[in-house]
Order: structure tokens, then sequence, then C-alpha cells
């Protein structure tokens, strides 16, 4: 779309371009091509567009993926926009603010792109919420002022390097592309935009580390940037052991620190007794025969190379909303690795009950206190899809923050059941055989689990307020 055409859309909206919402459309044909084209959209992509605003992006995006997903903030023109591709089913438009809209649903539509000509004023926060953490995307193009973008981009060293270029480079690899000079803009701003590639960062390039405690210990250091970083962090270990341990400077600041550093630092402080241990293959196991009757004891790496039979649990947690945590596992694990599963798995050690090890594993991998009800909903009969395992299946009520052992689990992130029954569907190689197998079976025979749990009606006497 050219400048005309813009202001004749701008016009019979009534829009008149709001400093506020950071409104500067994009009127310059030329670099709305360049930045569709560095998207790189293949016909089977999802691409999500925010702030599409008059559809100078729009138009040369909508003809080449399978579905577009637009977020639009100003009332009048998202109308626009549902006005205009109102004959067009592959294009969808949301009247929302993108800082707040639910990512989620975007885990369905994978292969997911990210492209957006984003406000300025907002365009910070709108990040965060779609590419800071665990990510759908696996490609991103942005325009955004130029400041913001080298802040995003900035190293160790540099007057713009802090706390937004570290959560950034935890998950993605970026790159200035080009600069945008005001007058490709109408308005024009005053200050040079740029257009920034994302691309995600291979996790296994990395050693595993906990995001979570990674950002709440950059906060505290970022907060007092100035001032050395030993002050603001935990006592133990003792900053003297670490910083020699690492080859810090005892005098360091948070600015001095790139992310490798970083991230060692956060491996070194992380209490999880699991931080770095995937699994152990001498852990010694049940084997049982099909009755689920104890035969003889076997280690994990036995029992898993002769496919013989044992006992595991499936844990579905729940929250006061209704949705079921997933986790996704590490990409160090042995089976199903960088897969959906569920909130909380694993095998009983030898001489083991069910009730025990599913209380273990909830607080090994969630940090779920002990005393949590567990309500059994199910139980598996052993078969290619469990692994060959006897699963007892619980359910259980958690509203609390989960701390999670990074070796095991990159992610834990709560999902509607609705949206997990489509995602299995739609992308069942998403997801760890044996939890598809649990979850399928748990929503056929309890269709209302969640709404049960979620307001606290499940008792461990009365399954029919779950049927």
């Amino acid at each position: 779309m050219n400048a005309s055409q813009i202001r004749n859309v701008l016009e019979q909206y009534g829009v008149s371009p709001s400093k506020a919402l950071g409104q500067n459309f994009l009127v310059d044909e030329n670099i709305a091509k360049f930045i569709v084209e560095l998207l790189e959209v293949e016909p089977q992509d999802c691409v999500v567009e925010i702030g599409p605003g008059a559809g100078s992006l729009t138009e040369h995006v909508a003809p080449l993926c399978r579905k577009l997903i637009l977020v639009e903030f100003d009332a009048r023109l998202a109308d626009y926009q549902k006005k205009r591709w109102a004959s067009d089913p592959h294009v969808e438009v949301h009247r929302a603010d993108a800082a707040k809209w639910d990512p989620r649903p975007l885990f369905v539509e994978q292969p997911i792109k990210f492209l957006g000509n984003l406000p300025y004023s907002a365009g910070g926060a709108i990040l965060a919420n779609f590419l800071h953490g665990e990510s759908p995307c696996s490609r991103a193009v942005i325009m955004l002022q130029k400041e913001l973008i080298e802040r995003i981009l900035a190293q160790p060293g540099d007057e713009a390097y802090g706390l937004l270029s570290l959560r950034m480079q935890m998950n993605w690899e970026g790159r200035l592309v080009r600069i945008v000079p005001p007058s490709a803009f109408r308005p024009q701003p005053k200050i040079d935009s740029a257009v920034m590639l994302l691309t995600p960062r291979d996790a296994r390039s990395l050693p595993v580390y906990d995001h979570r405690l990674m950002d709440e210990l950059m906060r505290r250091c970022f907060a007092c940037r100035r001032k050395q970083m030993r002050k603001q962090l935990p006592t133990e270990p003792p900053w003297t052991v670490v910083s020699e341990q690492l080859g810090i400077p005892f005098t360091a600041r948070a600015e001095e620190l790139n992310l490798l550093q970083w991230i060692d630092l956060t491996r070194a402080y992380d209490p999880n007794p699991l931080a770095a241990i995937p699994q152990n293959d001498s852990e010694l196991f049940d084997v049982v025969d099909k009755q689920d009757n104890v035969l003889h004891q076997a280690t994990r790496l036995q029992v898993h190379n002769l496919g013989l039979i044992h006992r595991a649990v499936h844990v579905l947690v729940f929250n006061k909303h209704g949705d079921c945590l997933l986790q996704k596992r590490s990409t160090l694990k042995d089976r199903h690795p960088g897969v959906w599963d569920s909130s909380a798995a694993g095998h009983l050690d030898a001489g083991e009950d069910y009730d025990q090890a599913a209380h273990r594993e909830l607080t090994e991998e969630l940090s779920i206190p002990p005393d949590v009800l567990l309500i059994p909903i199910a139980k598996l009969s052993p078969s290619p899809s469990t692994g060959m395992e006897h699963v007892q299946l619980y359910a259980v009520r958690f509203d609390g923050k989960v701390r999670f052992p990074a070796a095991e689990i990159s992610a834990v992130i709560p999902f509607p059941p609705a949206l997990i029954d489509e995602w299995l569907a739609r992308r069942p190689g998403d997801f760890a055989e044996s939890f598809a197998t649990c979850w399928k079976l748990a929503r056929e025979t309890y269709p209302h689990l969640h709404s049960a749990v979620s307001q606290g009606k499940l008792r461990k006497n009365l399954p029919s307020l779950i049927g």
C-alpha cells in the first residue's frame, strides 16, 4: 500500500495518528516488501502480525501463508481489517492489546512466524509477551525504534547492554538488518527505526539452566547495575568461591557479564539437587508381570534396553482456572527429548508404591509439597504406547509457583484442556506418546475433570464428581 491508499483508509475510519499509541504508519512499499521477504514465509506457515494498522505489511504477507493472525489495538483499524478480510477465512483478526493477548493458542498453529511494525510505546512489552521464555515462534522480523533494537542486540561493554539484552539473547539470536529513516512513515517520527531479524537460539548450544532463576538473579543485580553484584546475590555458595571457580572478578558488576557467564552463575546458585542430572541409568526398578506382580529388580538402563515391564506414575496438575500444567522435557532426556509431557511423571523406584512415587515426582520435578491431595483417576496397562509401563494416573490441584530441575525440564506452562485436545489432534508429534495415551483416557473417562479439580470438588472417595 502506498501513502495515498493508507491515507484514504485512515480518513475513511476516522483515524488520526496517535502519538500515545505510537502510530507511525509505514508508507514505503519497497521497505514493506523487504520486511516480508526477510520473514521467509512458507505455504505451511502461520504468520502473526502485530499492529497491522492500515495494512502496509499485511497486503504482502497474506497471499503467502496458510493462516494469518492480526492483532490490532486500535478498534477502528481492527474494524477495517475485519471488513477487509471478511471473505477470506485464512485471515483472523483480533482487536486486542498485543502485550496482553494470550499467545498459547499459537502452539497449535505451528510453524509460527512473527511479524510486526511495533508501536514505539509498547514494543518491549509485546516482545516479552510473545518471545520471552518458551515461544512457538520459529522466526521473527520486527521494526522498532533503532535505540530499542540496539539495546536488544547490545553486548557487555556497550552502554545499552542490560536486562532487556539478556532476556532476548537467552532464547534468540538477533541481527540488525536495515535502518529505516523517518521519511518512510506518516507521520514522520523524530528518530530512526530499524529492522531486526530474530532466529531461535539452539538450546543444545548452551548448558542447561533454570531460566526463572537466571531472570531473578539478573533483576536483582541490574536493579543496582552500577554496584558490585556480589551484594545482590544469595549468600550460599559464597561469592568468593563462585567468582574464583567461574573466573569472574570479585568486584564485577552485572553489566560486565556476558550471556554464558550469566548462565554459569545461575548454575552455580541453583539449589536443586537434580539441576544437572537428566536421568540416572543405575536407578533400580521393580520388574513386574502383566498383572503388576513383582518379579525381580533391574536398573533403568536394563529395563529400557530390554523392554521389560515396569511401573510409572503420571500426574496432571490443574490450577484454579482449570488449566493443566504441561512440562517440556529437556533435550538431555534419553527418552522423548524436547517434547511436551504430563505435569509430572516418572518411574517407581524398587519397593516404592504408586502414591509414594507420585508425591516424590511432584516434589522433585515441580517443588510441589508432599501434602498435596492426590486423586487417582485411572490405571493403564503396559503397552508400547506407555513404554511397557503400568501407569497410575493422578490429578492434583495446585496454584503455587513451581520450580523444576533444568536438566530434566526446560519449561512448564498451563494450558486450557480444550487447547491441549486440539493440539494433540493436530500435532501429536509435539508430545510424549505416554502422555497422549494418559490424556486421552482422562478426557474420555472424565470430561469435566479440570472443572472439578479447579473448583476443589474432588475427594478420593467421590469419583462421581468427575464423571
